[in-house]
């Protein structure tokens, strides 16, 4: 599978950089086993749907999966709420699945100023996330853990495909942290990742007193030792955070590959 940087500003967009996105794809077959690539969005968050239309046509999205109902995590939803119910050239793709905490129906409606029933549900198929439930959309299977942020619900999400070759089957894993501090959820969902994108939105030494709501990159680096990840990729990196100093904070606690996550930038897992 491939992964795709579309935004990776931490809190609210950046200058060189939209709100937390990233596009997932892998290849696959269709309901009637033709081949197919599979486009799935991880968050949505402000800024990021101008950005996205660089990289995918929007009708060949396939699922939308949120990690939690912060702006800058899914706010583009109301974005692509208009393109699917007012484009004049009509909307042939059906309504887009939207996988996240069970409020997200209501919270999209009402956030655009519209009555929750019958609210965005004709556009999109709102499927409630069940703790480490996973669920399947084409070549992907997707698991929710629970991780500790100040929301009613926030997850990391663990993405896994399976491919068949010769030498018989391989999985490779994608575990993306959402907004979280150190949790032995995020541990959970992390283990044997192939590719960990994790938030590193606070410094240490300067947000030392705030618990519970995001990593250091010192932090993320113990985060990914303990579930022996193959690669770091930090993001949620805010526009007044220095990412060099987020890397050598991670650099401390974590001797693997390690990465800033740039928007427009593609990563094979």
């Amino acid at each position: 599978m491939q992964l795709t940087i579309i935004g990776a500003s931490g809190s609210f967009p950046g200058p060189g950089s939209p709100a937390s996105c990233y596009l997932v794809s892998a290849n696959g077959v269709d309901e009637h086993g033709d081949p197919k690539t599979w486009r799935i969005l991880l968050d949505l968050g402000n800024g990021a749907l101008g950005t996205l239309q660089r990289y995918v046509a929007l009708e060949d999205i396939d699922a939308i999966l949120l990690s939690h109902l912060h702006p800058d995590h899914f706010m583009d939803l109301l974005g692509l709420h208009v393109v699917v119910r007012w484009n004049p050239n009509g909307w042939d793709a059906g309504r887009i699945p939207v996988y996240g905490p069970a409020a997200t129906a209501d919270r999209s409606a009402i956030a655009y100023g519209m009555d929750t029933d019958p609210g965005m549900h004709p556009d999109f198929e709102f499927i409630d996330w069940q703790v480490r439930e996973p669920v399947e959309i084409g070549p992907f299977k997707v698991t929710p853990y629970p991780v500790r942020h100040p929301i009613e619900e926030a997850y990391a999400l663990r993405v896994e495909t399976t491919e068949t070759t010769a030498d018989g089957e391989h999985t490779s894993v994608l575990t993306y942290s959402g907004d979280t501090d150190t949790d032995p959820g995020l541990v959970e969902a992390a283990t044997g990742a192939d590719l960990f994108l994790c938030e590193a939105a606070f410094h240490e030494g300067r947000d030392d007193e705030v618990d519970g709501v995001h990593l250091t990159g010192k932090r993320a680096g113990a985060m990914a030792t303990q579930a022996d990840v193959g690669r770091l990729l930090l993001t949620h990196i805010p526009v007044w955070n220095d990412p060099l100093v987020t890397a050598q904070e991670a650099r401390t606690t974590y001797d693997g590959q390690l990465a800033v996550a740039v928007s427009g930038v593609t990563y094979t897992v």
